[in-house]
């Protein structure tokens, strides 16, 4: 992986944040096991930057960072308060008609790092919504109402249609040849999936300034989300 810079991966800044188009495969806080995370970059930028939440390590997407504790205390205040709006795009397998479909469904952390659905966890709230639908899989929208650890990977999973690449929940890998047809693979060469993790992106995040005003910021698909979406409008 090429050397990433923080500044390289800012699409707003103001005074207070920076919102950042989080690549993936780089953890949000300290990895033990991979020196390279959101937090140290953000650091090493300016050491009074603060990360306001955050995402799964191959997710990626919009990230904000509080560049000063004002405004780091003032979103925090509306994370507890479920005032910030999110929106990811999904690709998950099967074809969806999802209109405002929501999963009401609490989820328990497991010791090994997975999530289950069960009446002793914390409650959970997603909002789906169709976007597209190609052959096989489905664009979809999603609007997590709370924050919890891997909450639109379950829900979406006990919708029957997990995201593609997520193999912890029940998601197979995405090959080219599952829907390209004559796909011919070079001899002696093993096919690769087209994106190597789950296909989830954190799109678009909205919340209130310190000085009242909203900001709506949309962070654009990665190459690999991108190329993914591109091969599903080809063979419609």
């Amino acid at each position: 992986m090429a050397k990433i810079k923080f500044e390289d991966l800012v699409v707003f800044e103001n005074e207070n944040y920076a919102i950042i188009n989080k690549p993936p495969f780089i953890a949000s806080l300290d990895d033990r096991n991979d020196p390279l995370n959101i937090l140290s970059l953000a650091k090493a930028f300016n050491e009074d930057f603060q990360l306001c939440h955050r995402l799964d390590k191959e997710t990626s997407g919009a990230l904000v960072v509080a560049k000063n504790q004002e405004a780091y205390r003032h979103l925090s205040i509306q994370f507890e308060k479920r005032t910030v709006a999110k929106v990811y795009h999904a690709i998950v397998e099967g074809v969806h008609n999802f209109v405002d479909r929501k999963v009401d469904l609490a989820l328990l952390s497991l010791a090994k790092g997975t999530v289950v659905t069960s009446l002793k966890g914390k409650p959970a709230l997603t909002l789906f919504n169709t976007v597209k639908a190609y052959r096989g899989y489905t664009l979809v929208a999603c609007r997590p109402e709370t924050g919890r650890m891997h909450q639109i990977r379950v829900h979406l999973t006990a919708l029957n249609a997990p995201i593609t690449g997520d193999t912890t929940y029940g998601g197979k890998p995405f090959y080219l040849s599952a829907i390209k047809k004559n796909y011919n693979l070079k001899r002696m060469t093993e096919e690769q999936p087209l994106i190597k993790r789950f296909a989830l992106h954190a799109l678009k995040i909205s919340f209130q300034d310190v000085d009242g005003s909203n900001l709506e910021i949309e962070a654009p698909y990665p190459k690999d989300f991108k190329v993914l979406v591109k091969q599903l409008e080809r063979c419609e």
